[in-house]
């Protein structure tokens, strides 16, 4: 991801202003203002992710719209039940997990900093994906497994990549000290509380 991208602003404003962030956002193909719910486009040129309004995004819902440059980021939130994880060989509890179109999957998982990143086993990623076969349904760079096993927690989940980091902003707003304080992972539990099914 760029950090000029539309996730990186929303990584920076909520860790400024806090829970609601007060950078008003607009279409970034027609300049539109766009509600603070509002669609996003991944830019395969840039690899970020784009603020979209209504009618913008609607033009890039088919395979192929704009030549293959934006594409649309899904909306679909599916929770999966019983994903080992562990086998994948990433060493956080909370972390995310994106398919790439050249078949690499890559992690991330959320730190103070920004989001720190893992190139996956392919064939560990396979196998994962042979058990649970939701997994082979991930769109490439616009969905993820987004995973949080902290204190004994076990939350899978297909998301929007946006989602993803969402969560990361989340993290880095709440993070404090060293080992993160005692509001982070609070703040964690209740964004996955939040999380609600769409297919």
């Amino acid at each position: 991801m760029s950090s000029d991208g539309a996730l990186a602003r929303l990584i920076r404003s909520s860790a400024s202003a806090g829970p609601a962030g007060t950078e008003a956002e607009s279409c970034e193909l027609c300049a539109a203002p766009v509600p603070e719910e509002h669609a996003h486009l991944y830019d395969t040129a840039q690899a970020e992710l784009c603020c979209a309004c209504g009618p913008c995004s609607v033009l890039f819902a088919g395979d192929g719209a704009g030549g293959g440059r934006f594409r649309l980021v899904p909306r679909r939130r599916i929770r999966l039940r019983g994903v080992d994880t562990q086998t994948l060989g990433v060493p956080v509890g909370l972390v995310f997990f994106v398919p790439h179109a050249d078949g690499t999957v890559t992690a991330q998982g959320p730190s103070p900093a920004g989001a720190m990143r893992w190139e996956v086993d392919a064939a560990a990623w396979r196998r994962a994906a042979e058990r649970c076969p939701e997994l082979a349904t991930l769109e490439p760079e616009v969905e993820a497994l987004l995973v949080n096993t902290v204190r004994g927690l076990d939350h899978h989940w297909i998301v929007p990549v946006d989602d993803c980091f969402r969560m990361v902003a989340v993290v880095r707003r709440e993070w404090r000290g060293l080992s993160g304080g005692s509001r982070v992972w609070p703040a964690v539990e209740e964004f996955f509380a939040g999380l609600t099914e769409r297919r």
